[in-house]
């Protein structure tokens, strides 16, 4: 065999083998690694609703001696914990970083709509209403041509995030369009000033975005109402199906009924987390632009706190519940002795008005408290005596009554505050 047969013999064994392998073989040639993804790094200057520190990227916390340290290993993009009836921040991390928000929006949804319909409105659902829903959009089960009352609606928002509820009570509004600008008109009363909605339901969609200071105001304004607490809070409910058939196939008088469960893992629990003591909701949110967002509330020892942490940093199961419980835990040590770094701002509405009297400018209003009556009277304290039972035998969920104070949006600002189905990565649109 001579040298030039014998190479080309080899030539043909490496183009064999390239077609082989379904690529091309390049003598001498290498190709290239992929570009490793940019961590993303919150703007050098943000917000300074609620006071100046927040504006700073980073993490704010005054650790005075006594102060416990902050939890270790916290990836989240931004976080915040505060105290729900004063509004002090007792530390944060960029938290008016502009993130996509997830169904945590639906907090904001709620605070705009729920109030206008009574829960015993009934409604029946036309093929529209279900119309333009994003692919893989998680749902809680609505189908045309039947009815369902508000109650039914809203567990449907609250417990599986059911962006086909939203579009039915976005359509009860008036439609999607007249309910996004309610929206933002709500977040700016609420001085939610990094909130941009574009999807009521929080899917993702380019300029849909929130932070979590916005999505800490919201979850503390939708808790002054005792049915958005009531709904947040429960674990599991009874949701209206399609009408059972008799042994003809004909519909008869009697609706059949399916379990729904809320995904909110500190509240439900799951295989690997528990349910945290004191928990009362708020809501969850998980989509590909979002990754996994929470708003929790919940008391010990007669001290409410909020929390809300944005897109923790790793793929690990229920990560963003661990982080959140973490900082929980933290706050319910810290709140004695902890000085805050910020204040949760009132709404527009609540601010103090000025006269140019006698008074020298001061507001001629009194500063607002926290009401202090019992029961579940409409202007009194709130409580977690709505987390639902269900299941009980499934979930061995106890109805937790415990007094609390209402959390009344603050109106002492601190010295330089304003006063101003999902889709998964890798794979298919998908939101929660």
């Amino acid at each position: 065999m001579t040298t030039t047969a014998a190479a080309r013999r080899r030539a043909l064994a490496v183009s064999m083998t390239a077609a082989l392998l379904g690529g091309t073989v390049l003598a001498g040639t290498a190709t290239a690694a992929p570009k490793p993804t940019p961590t993303p790094r919150p703007p050098a200057q943000m917000s300074s609703v609620g006071g100046d520190r927040l504006a700073a990227p980073g993490t704010q916390v005054n650790l005075a001696p006594g102060v416990p340290a902050l939890p270790p290993k916290l990836t989240s993009r931004s976080w915040i914990v505060a105290d729900a009836e004063t509004g002090a921040i007792l530390a944060e991390h960029n938290a008016h970083w502009r993130l996509a928000p997830a169904s945590t929006l639906k907090m904001l949804f709620a605070d705009t709509v729920l109030p206008k319909f009574p829960k015993t409105q009934t409604y029946k659902v036309a093929l529209s209403d279900l119309k333009g829903m994003g692919e893989g959009s998680s749902l809680v089960g609505i189908k045309e041509n039947l009815t369902y009352t508000v109650k039914d609606l809203w567990l449907g928002v609250f417990l599986r995030s059911g962006n086909d509820a939203v579009h039915v009570l976005s359509a009860m509004n008036g439609g999607i369009p007249k309910t996004v600008a309610d929206m933002n008109a709500e977040a700016h009363e609420l001085q939610a000033n990094d909130t941009h909605v574009v999807t009521p339901d929080g899917y993702d969609e380019p300029g849909q975005l929130s932070s979590a200071y916005d999505l800490t105001l919201f979850a503390r304004q939708g808790l002054q109402n005792p049915d958005f607490r009531s709904y947040c809070s429960t674990v599991t409910a009874q949701f209206p199906g399609d009408w059972k058939k008799d042994k003809s196939g004909k519909p008869t008088k009697v609706r059949d009924s399916f379990a729904i469960q809320n995904t909110n893992r500190l509240l439900s629990g799951d295989y690997d987390i528990s349910r945290y003591a004191g928990i009362a909701g708020v809501k969850n949110g998980d989509t590909t632009n979002a990754g996994a967002t929470f708003t929790g509330v919940a008391q010990r020892g007669g001290r409410t706190l909020l929390v809300t942490v944005m897109n923790p940093a790793h793929t690990e199961h229920n990560l963003v519940y661990r982080e959140a419980a973490s900082l929980l835990d933290w706050g319910f040590k810290a709140s004695p002795m902890v000085r805050s770094v910020g204040t949760l701002v009132p709404p527009l509405s609540k601010l103090p008005h000025t006269s140019p009297s006698a008074s020298g400018g001061k507001s001629t209003e009194p500063p607002l408290k926290a009401a202090a009556s019992t029961g579940a009277s409409s202007g009194g304290m709130w409580t977690a005596a709505g987390i639902a039972v269900g299941t009980a035998a499934l979930l061995a969920v106890v109805i937790i009554v415990v007094r609390r104070r209402r959390p009344l949006p603050s109106e002492v600002l601190p010295s330089g505050a304003p006063s101003g189905g999902r889709r998964r990565r890798g794979g298919s649109r998908r939101r929660r």
